[in-house]
């Protein structure tokens, strides 16, 4: 055995702890954070309805008309309506109210 020969597994094991901490940096400052908002914005995305005014990634501010599977449908300006991949939301401005909460701001009115 080569390993017992040099002094045993403890320097093999010094040769690659700066490895194993670089990588364990790497994923607490980069690879972490990067999926948490990668989900966030999953999140985001799948809780756009009709009624929100959303910000695209090309800096268009736009108003949610219809919404599908993998598209919404957006007004860009009076009566110009756009169809929009889901993915390229980048900011949800305005949410709509729930019907509820519509509800009852009427009935106080």
């Amino acid at each position: 055995m080569a390993v017992a020969a040099d002094g045993g597994i403890l320097p093999l094991l010094v040769n690659f702890l700066p490895f194993i901490a670089i990588f364990v940096l790497f994923y607490f400052l980069l690879i972490r954070p990067q999926q948490k908002r990668m989900k966030a914005h999953q999140e985001l995305v799948s809780s756009v309805k009709r009624g929100d005014t959303i910000v695209l990634s090309s800096g268009m501010i736009a108003k949610v008309t219809r919404v599908e599977a993998e598209e919404v449908m957006a007004e860009i300006a009076q009566g110009v309506n756009v169809r929009v991949v889901k993915t390229m939301i980048t900011e949800v401005r305005d949410r709509t109210a729930p019907a509820i909460e519509r509800k009852a701001k009427s009935a106080k009115a």
